[in-house]
């Protein structure tokens, strides 16, 4: 059958219907994937610039990461060491000091003219201790504190009584500070002042031929020295009040030596008054040898022929009007014997409270002594000399002996790590060894000014030492050591068991030599500070090179020498010996002395002294002056600066270093050199005694200080590798959290770091003193509140916890928030970190305890109050050191075996106890 055609109109039907069908899917995926892709592509773009974004961010953040890297690695150090909250705010890119980094911003700070400034103000005006004038000293020492340290200055004075309650906190309360403060104690002990003086030369029938003008005479050529040239007259600090008469010996400088000599001779000192010249030994013990040879008086007067070239001989004229000696000039000082104990001559061991049980003085003569100058010995000289007529001399020293009160100004600086203290002291007294005192003690005042302004721009910078700081201006230095030994007796317990190094400055410049003087613990720590410091005249040479500096004055007219002084001054050359390094060993004269020799805490000292082609320094003279300072001394005050920048740095590294620089190998090295001198002094004495024992112990101690050092070095690079570990984790973690919420502002998202710039951060950042504090509003009531912010409740409860937040502030100290905190950060810190920071911890323990280990509670032979057994006070010296004391003396003073083999016995006890504790 055939298909029927279909119709036109069908068939148009057909193609209309046709045309009405949707086209195919694959026809419509042409313009879907386009859009797909371009959405792709959008996303893939974003994200890459995203990513593009970040990396760059990091990439230039990267050298902002290093940069900041050891920053955070000392806070974590810091925080390993702070059993207390840590106390840091956020201040945006600042980098706070530390380091070398501290060094260089705290060198910046001292300046010749700042110390210029600072020396005319002490140094202008007389202070004797217990005057006055020294209480104006003291406190404008606090206000300085009070500025530099940023403490707040109380309603009432801090000046509290030594032994009171206030007293006692102050320094028992330093290892809990949060905040820096300062304060000053008072002491009471026995000291003198001149009532009238005379010195006559009589007849034989009693009549006054000669009558002697015991005051310095000076004109208006030196300012101050002429208008003080009486108000401090001419006296022995501690001498003995009384009248003697009595025919003139001459016992040259006063050494035992020299009065053995007399006595080898057949001269006989009963009855007699003793003249003796200035050098070789301590004042104190020229009277002390006169006294116990049966004298009835002493003199002592400054010669010239001790001046080295600098003379009227060789051509020079005299001060004012030149460099050579004044020949009025007169040397006053203290005439304790301090070779037998220091300080308070009444309390021996014990604090000098005004309350205090006094006891008869056993370091002060007997007989009665004057200071006299060479215009004066001239003539008395010539009634002894060949041809002479020997008259009879007439001395009075009538002085007043009563309990007079003295000031200590000391200033903390809490560290992180607060019970191990560093201290810095400089006396600040001038009397009665001098009237003005503008190089003793004012010079190293000056520098220490300046050495605080250092440390107070770093605290304004936001730097916290690792350990505590204590800053001391002591009184009464010039009596007879005596602000800083009340202390240390005082808080002798609390200083054995915090005080890890006592840094001292007397005078910071009288001539052109440099030299430091320190425990042999030190010796290298000294070296390397005084590396780092430039030279203050000489281009391209370092300080250290000024120890070989001399002064320019070699005579006009030649060189002339006096045989005997120049002896003299070799022989003093000798005592203060310096160890294969070029550090000095401290004996005694100054303020380290209660630190060290009764204590056991390692010292140092140091600063630049005359030669003998410098001008002549008057020392404890009217003409110790700021002229004769600023015109000879120090021009331009460029030593000054260079002092306190060394003293500064010391500072620093002792008190920032992670393990205290201190060289026990060195010490155990030098003990060994001590003994070979030992030996030599037993031989020429014929002793018979022997040191195997006590050689075999030293070297023990040398092989458990190389294991020691070894532990040290180890402990120390497995904290800073861990230190090190977090702060770069931490630094990138802050860096990207940073970037991200940039890129979230550019969006205009709100990001949770989006606050106060200032926001204070308890485990992220550095200490800022409590003047930077972030800016709050105050209310009219004086109510001080956070800036208050709009929102609905959850705005509220950000605002709540910002509030808490802020109440954490780091003046805050204790309590449940610190307690809290403090949990919280000991839940991040690793525990490994936390083992390796115990483990520098008992190293350090170790290091400082070392000098503690040559202290024997029974000290030296007859003077009991020196207690190492390591080095002190020579017997007959009391400047000058003398090493291994008890043992040494024993054989050269003593000359007796047995004694010398028992020494020897206690002296093996201690270094093998201190072998065994030191061992890791």
């Amino acid at each position: 059958m055939l298909a029927e055609k279909p119709s036109e109109l069908h068939v148009i039907e057909e193609q209309h219907s046709t045309d009405r069908i949707p086209p195919p899917a694959v026809a419509a995926a042409g313009p879907t994937c386009s859009r797909r892709a371009r959405a792709l592509r959008q996303t893939l773009l974003i994200t890459t610039f995203v990513f593009w974004t970040v990396f760059f961010y990091i990439c230039r953040s990267a050298r902002g990461i290093t940069r900041e890297l050891d920053i955070h690695q000392d806070y974590w150090v810091s925080l390993a060491f702070n059993a207390e909250r840590p106390d840091y705010k956020f201040v945006g890119d600042h980098r706070v000091p530390f380091g070398k980094l501290a060094e260089d911003e705290f060198l910046a700070i001292p300046n010749p003219a700042s110390a210029l400034a600072a020396s005319r103000q002490y140094a202008t005006k007389p202070h004797l201790a217990g005057s006055e004038g020294d209480y104006k000293t003291a406190t404008d020492f606090l206000a300085l504190l009070q500025r530099e340290l940023g403490v707040p200055v109380p309603s009432a004075e801090p000046v509290f009584s030594a032994g009171s309650a206030d007293s006692r906190n102050a320094t028992l309360s330093i290892t809990s500070l949060n905040a820096p403060t300062a304060w000053i104690d008072v002491y009471y002990p026995v000291m003198n002042t001149p009532l009238d003086r005379s010195l006559q030369i009589l007849t034989d029938s009693g009549v006054t031929v000669v009558e002697a003008e015991l005051e310095e005479v000076a004109d208006e050529t030196d300012p101050e020295a002429h208008q003080y040239a009486d108000a401090v007259p001419t006296f022995h600090g501690l001498s003995r009040g009384g009248e003697a008469e009595g025919k003139l010996v001459y016992a040259h400088y006063g050494r035992k030596q020299d009065y053995d000599e007399l006595e080898a001779k057949g001269v006989d000192l009963s009855g007699k008054i003793v003249i003796t010249r200035y050098g070789g030994i301590f004042r104190g013990l020229k009277v002390k040898g006169a006294q116990e040879r049966g004298a009835v008086a002493c003199l002592i007067y400054s010669d010239p022929r001790d001046d080295g070239t600098v003379t009227v001989e060789n051509g020079y004229d005299a001060y004012p009007y030149g460099p050579a000696r004044n020949p009025t000039s007169v040397q006053r000082g203290s005439t304790q014997f301090l070779s037998i104990y220091p300080g308070d001559p009444t309390t021996p061991g014990y604090p000098a409270y005004e309350n205090a049980t006094r006891t008869e003085g056993t370091n002060i003569p007997d007989i009665p002594s004057l200071p006299i100058s060479w215009a004066n010995a001239q003539v008395l000289l010539e009634e002894i000399e060949e041809g002479g007529q020997n008259r009879t001399i007439k001395l009075v020293n009538h002085v007043d002996d009563r309990i007079i009160p003295i000031w200590n100004t000391l200033g903390v600086i809490p560290g992180h790590i607060k019970d191990e203290v560093i201290v810095l002291g400089n006396h600040r007294d001038g009397e009665p060894s001098c009237v003005m005192g503008a190089t003793d003690p004012s010079s190293g005042t000056a520098s220490a000014h300046e050495v605080i302004r250092g440390l107070g721009a770093l605290l304004r910078l936001g730097w916290k030492p690792l350990r505590t700081i204590v800053i001391a201006s002591w009184d009464a230095e010039e009596y007879g050591l005596i602000g800083s030994t009340e202390w240390g007796e005082d808080f002798a317990d609390w200083i054995d068991e915090h005080v890890v190094a006592y840094l001292n400055l007397d005078s910071s410049v009288s001539g052109s030599r440099f030299s430091a003087s320190g425990s042999p613990s030190l010796a290298y720590f000294l070296r390397d500070a005084a590396e780092s410091i430039a030279h203050p005249t000489k281009p391209g040479l370092t300080l250290w090179d000024a120890r070989n500096d001399q002064g320019p004055l070699f005579g006009k007219t030649g060189e002339h020498f006096d045989a005997e002084a120049q002896a003299v001054y070799e022989d003093e050359l000798a005592q203060m010996a310096t160890d294969d390094i070029g550090v000095g060993v401290l004996g005694s004269g100054s303020d380290y002395t209660v630190f060290l020799q009764r204590i056991g805490v390692a010292s140092t000292n140091n600063g630049f002294s005359s030669t003998r082609s410098d001008p002549v320094y008057h020392y404890h003279s009217v003409f110790d002056s700021e002229r004769w300072q600023e015109l000879y001394a120090d021009p331009g005050f460029l030593r000054h600066i260079a002092v306190a920048k060394f003293l500064g740095v010391q500072t620093l590294r002792l008190a920032d270093a992670i393990v205290l620089p201190i060289n026990t190998t060195n010490y155990a090295v030098q003990l060994g050199k001590y003994l070979d001198g030992v030996e030599r002094l037993a031989e020429r004495s014929s002793l018979d005694v022997d040191f195997s024992p006590l050689r075999a112990s030293i070297d023990a101690l040398h092989e458990s200080s190389a294991a020691l050092d070894q532990e040290k070095d180890e402990a120390e690079r497995a904290l800073v590798r861990l230190a090190r570990r977090i702060a770069l984790r931490r630094a990138i973690k802050r860096r990207l959290r940073e970037g991200w919420c940039k890129l979230r502002k550019v969006f205009h998202k709100p990001c949770q770091e989006d606050r106060h710039e200032d926001l204070v951060h308890y485990r992220e950042y550095r200490y800022i003193p409590s003047f930077t504090r972030p800016e709050m509003h105050k209310r009219e009531d004086g109510v001080t509140k956070t800036k208050p912010r709009l929102g609905l409740a959850p705005a509220r409860m950000r605002e709540e916890r910002e509030r808490k937040r802020r109440e954490l502030e780091p003046t805050a100290h204790y309590g449940c928030h610190a307690r809290k905190a403090r949990d919280e950060v000991d839940k991040r810190l690793d525990q490994k970190f936390l083992r390796a920071a115990e483990r520098v911890r008992k190293v350090n323990k170790k290091l400082a305890g070392f000098e503690r280990g040559f202290i024997h509670p029974d000290g030296i032979k007859d003077r009991e109050w020196y207690r190492h057994l390591g080095v002190a006070p020579g017997k007959w010296l009391g400047y000058g050191a003398t090493t291994l004391p008890a043992l040494t003396e024993a054989i050269t003073f003593e000359n007796n075996a047995t004694l010398a083999k028992y020494e020897a016995d206690r002296l093996k006890v201690l270094i093998d106890q201190l072998s065994a504790e030191i061992r890791p």
